[in-house]
């Protein structure tokens, strides 16, 4: 099990479990992280954050701490 924001770029996954803030956890669902949905890390900003996975057909940025909520099978 690893956390999303340690997913190199290139690498997928599945989504196992969100974790976090009520308010955190419901907007990472909103963007189509739910279990089982499969996650690819794209690129990283030229500073390391945010990064962009690409989710259910659509490319998302989310930030390290936000990813790091995100744990994958």
């Amino acid at each position: 099990m690893t956390r999303l924001n340690a997913l190199p770029p290139g690498a997928s996954a599945r989504v196992l479990e969100l974790r976090g803030s009520e308010g955190m956890r419901r907007r990472l669902l909103d963007l189509g992280l739910t279990r089982g949905a499969r996650v690819e890390c794209l690129y990283a900003s030229p500073w390391g954050d945010p990064t962009a996975y690409l989710v259910r057909g659509a490319v998302v940025a989310l930030r390290g701490e936000e990813a790091g909520g995100v744990l994958l099978l």
